[in-house]
C-alpha cells in the first residue's frame, strides 16, 4: 500500500469523518492546520484524485470528494512504517498506544490490531 502524505492524510481524516464533502468544506476542515490557501487544498485535492486516493463527482450541482483508501487499512500502513522506519522495530506495534484515539472507535481498533498482527514480512531481495 502506497502511504499517503502528511497533508493527503489530514484530507483523508476530514473526509472519514465526514463524506461527501465540497472542496470549500475540506478546506475549510483542514485550514487552521495547515494554514494554506485554497488553492493548496485544491491542488492537493487533484493530486490525490490522480493517484486514486479520492474520487469525485457531483451533488446538485457542485463537485464533492470522497475517500477511496479505507481508513483502517490506511492507518495501518502508516503505524507500520513508523515501527518500521522510526522505531526499528520487527514487530508490529503495540494497539495500545491507539487506545483514546478520536479517530478509530472499538471496532476499528480491533480491525487494526489484526492488521497490524496479521501484516505480510516484507520480501527479502
Amino acid at each position: 500500500m502506497t502511504i499517503p502524505s502528511i497533508t493527503e492524510l489530514t484530507v483523508l481524516k476530514a473526509l472519514w469523518k465526514q463524506q461527501p464533502l465540497s472542496a470549500r468544506e475540506i478546506h475549510q476542515q483542514i485550514e487552521d492546520e495547515l494554514g494554506w490557501s485554497f488553492s493548496s487544498t485544491r491542488k492537493t485535492l487533484e493530486r490525490m484524485l490522480d493517484k486514486g486516493s479520492l474520487s469525485q463527482h457531483t451533488v446538485h450541482g457542485v463537485l464533492v470528494y470522497t475517500a477511496v483508501l479505507e481508513k483502517v487499512g490506511t492507518l495501518a500502513a502508516f503505524a507500520r512504517d513508523f515501527g518500521q522506519r522510526v522505531m526499528e522495530m520487527d514487530g508490529p506495534l503495540p494497539v495500545n498506544m491507539f487506545t483514546g484515539s478520536k479517530l478509530v472507535d472499538d471496532d476499528e481498533l480491533a480491525q487494526l490490531e489484526q492488521l497490524l498482527k496479521d501484516w505480510p514480512d516484507e520480501p527479502t531481495p
